[in-house]
């Protein structure tokens, strides 16, 4: 079963975020509905960053001048909205699932 998990996430499509003055981007991301993708998250800042979500579960610390890869969804149609925790005025973003 360990190999088909594996499998299965090799297989996400890969959508990528990055985050720059404690900005993200894209600010909306469009992802289709009842697929788990990949996300990866880009820290350009030299800080770090959390990227979180109240909407989703998602949860990851982005070390800086680094990367770092989660798995999101399936979700239903909607928007989802994300931040980064650390600095959350400016860090923000919605994920739309369609």
């Amino acid at each position: 079963l360990a190999t088909l998990g594996s499998a299965v996430a090799a297989d996400a499509t890969a959508y990528t975020l990055v985050l720059q003055n404690h900005r993200y981007q894209p600010t909306e991301l469009r992802i289709p509905a009842d697929t788990r993708v990949k996300l990866e998250v880009i820290n350009k800042d030299p800080s770090p960053e959390e990227f979180e979500s109240n909407d989703f579960p998602a949860e990851k610390i982005v070390m800086p001048k680094s990367s770092a890869t989660l798995f999101v969804g399936p979700l239903n149609a909607g928007r989802y909205h994300f931040f980064g925790d650390f600095h959350q005025p400016t860090a923000q973003g919605t994920l739309i699932v369609e």
